[in-house]
């Protein structure tokens, strides 16, 4: 294939997840990462690593300037929900400032293709059941979200005014490991819920939080909308191909259109590990909806997107035996 991708934030979990499925179609794949939270030894060995951050311009222009790409993925995000409720600022700057950037270095280095992780926090809360859809109303509950809006927003203008397209993917929530156990989340202090029940499963927690057991849903727990790590990243390679091919700029979410609350997910986790940690039940965390679940049926239909891995207990498992294999370490 021959052709280069700069990936930004390839060393973290989704990011890493995704080089190797690049690597894997033929890519020739440059991660640029400041390994602030991600792992240099999640990034595959095939990859060159370039160790710089996007809010500083110069490191992404020297980074543009050294090599010709084909496209970018850009994962290089803050993605706490609750720390940015806490830290606003800090997300508005990182996230925004450095799509910015990207745009403004992709521009003067004639880089016309920029796949770009969103989420679904831009569409806020959800009070029925009704899957949404790419053209639901969005209302971001938090700056996290905002954030990630605003950047979709810039995209679309910099498309307008530079002529560079773009796949904005809207994740629901993303969990599992790779299934070969070769990869997973190394994030420290992490707060994704297959995570920390597994972290607990596996002796490394003392027990699970669950933030609210009094939404408008069957159990009182949020619903979400899980999605294996990688299935997500199968989506990257399509829409890189698809922009490559010549596709035009589209909006796709990321996840299966099922529903799981968070006790059955805590439930998926005692059942694969046979461990029944312990749960606390506190009160409701601020940004957080109860009930928040996809409508893939445009990704599915435009990049022709088959889930393999679209299995509670699958994800539970992946995850479980990736927690356990580095608590043994």
């Amino acid at each position: 294939m021959n052709k280069k991708i700069l990936v930004t934030g390839g060393a973290g979990y989704i990011g890493s997840h995704t080089v190797q499925k690049l690597i894997d179609a033929g890519y020739e794949v440059v991660v640029f990462d400041n390994l602030s939270t991600g792992f240099k030894d999640s990034i595959p060995n095939q990859c060159t690593f370039i160790q710089g951050d996007t809010l500083n311009y110069t490191d992404l222009s020297k980074a543009m300037s050294n090599h010709k790409f084909e496209a970018v993925l850009h994962f290089a995000a803050k993605l706490i929900v609750p720390e940015s409720v806490a830290e606003p600022i800090m997300y508005y700057e990182n996230n925004v400032f450095g799509v910015i950037n990207l745009i403004k270095a992709a521009k003067n280095h004639h880089i016309d293709k920029i796949v770009f992780s969103s989420t679904a926090a831009v569409y806020g809360d959800s009070e029925t059941l009704t899957p949404a859809d790419e053209n639901s109303r969005v209302s971001p509950l938090t700056p996290y979200g905002w954030s990630k809006l605003m950047s979709e927003q810039i995209l679309a203008d910099a498309e307008k005014a530079y002529g560079i397209k773009s796949v904005c993917l809207r994740y629901f929530n993303v969990a599992g490991a790779q299934v070969d156990g070769k990869n997973g989340q190394k994030t420290k202090q992490a707060t994704h819920l297959f995570k920390v029940a597994a972290e607990a499963a596996c002796g490394l927690r003392t027990n699970v939080d669950i933030y609210g057991d009094d939404y408008k849903t069957k159990d009182g727990t949020g619903i979400r909308d899980y999605i294996h790590v990688e299935d997500l990243a199968n989506i990257h390679a399509l829409a890189l191909k698809h922009l490559i091919s010549g596709g035009p700029s589209e909006i796709f979410n990321c996840g299966y259109g099922v529903g799981y609350s968070v006790r059955q997910v805590i439930e998926a986790l005692k059942k694969v590990s046979g461990v029944n940690f312990k749960v606390n039940i506190k009160a409701r965390r601020a940004g957080d909806p109860g009930l928040l679940v996809a409508d893939a049926s445009k990704v599915k239909k435009i990049l022709q997107w088959k889930p393999l891995f679209a299995d509670l207990e699958l994800i539970a498992k992946t995850t479980y035996e990736w927690e356990k294999k580095r608590a043994l370490k």
